[in-house]
């Protein structure tokens, strides 16, 4: 899982190159549209849905957000080649591994559990300060793998994650400030520990999805992905 990092495939088809170059196209893009960790996603989305903590704007949001990506598929983005779909970073990095498995812990695992444990506690507040970001991120992995089928071109694969980044950034600053006013409440329900863990969860989110989005998505892999994509276009017309 990716973490919302990048697209989760681009880390799967990194990871099995070696054994991808045996089995037809075909077979490959049919088991990354709906991957393992793209059904883990969707589960956490229904089950905080479940939960009446998940606001309509949330929701909207993410219809919105799919038909629209469907929209801009057929419109301004639409797939050149489909056999030169290929993801952005294809080399075997380390380091984009690590730095995505980071974000999925302290983005997806780390708050999931959090939220759990308020159930616990009866933190009410503090579960409905971190659900917005744990259900726009379930729902931005889903997109994830709807996005990487054949259906969509590269653009709209980098679309999701900086569409989806962008929204969970002001999620984000809710569930630190809601950290944050703690102080001044004494019965919120929930021990001093855990106060301590929900205001370095909210923070260290808020500074990695930030990073993410303006020192990584934006400067670096949005130009890659633009540039491959009309470097394919201008290839096919010549």
């Amino acid at each position: 899982m990716s973490g919302g990092v990048v697209p989760a495939d681009e880390i799967v088809l990194r990871e099995q190159q070696p054994q991808s170059n045996t089995q037809p196209k075909s077979q490959l893009h049919r088991g990354n549209i709906l991957s393992f960790q793209q059904l883990n996603a969707l589960a956490v989305a229904i089950v905080l849905s479940a939960t009446g903590m998940v606001a309509i704007e949330s929701f909207a949001f993410v219809l919105f957000s799919f038909f629209y990506m469907y929209f801009l598929s057929k419109t301004a983005f639409p797939t050149i080649n489909r056999s030169q779909n290929h993801p952005v970073f294809d080399d075997s990095s380390r380091l984009l591994s690590v730095y995505s498995f980071v974000g999925a812990v302290f983005g997806l695992f780390l708050p999931v559990a959090y939220i759990f444990e308020g159930i616990i506690e009866g933190d009410k507040e503090g579960i409905k300060a971190a659900t917005p970001h744990v259900f726009l991120l379930a729902s931005q992995l889903f997109l994830e793998g709807v996005a990487y089928s054949d259906l969509f071109s590269l653009p709209m694969r980098v679309l999701v994650p900086v569409v989806y980044n962008s929204a969970r950034i002001f999620s984000l600053m809710e569930w630190l400030r809601s950290e944050i006013s703690k102080v001044e409440v004494e019965e919120f329900g929930g021990s001093s520990r855990r106060v301590v863990m929900g205001r370095v969860l909210a923070v260290a989110n808020l500074v990695y999805w930030s990073f993410n989005l303006f020192g990584f998505l934006l400067p670096v892999y949005v130009p890659l992905a633009f540039k491959r994509y009309y470097s394919d276009e201008k290839n096919i017309k010549d």
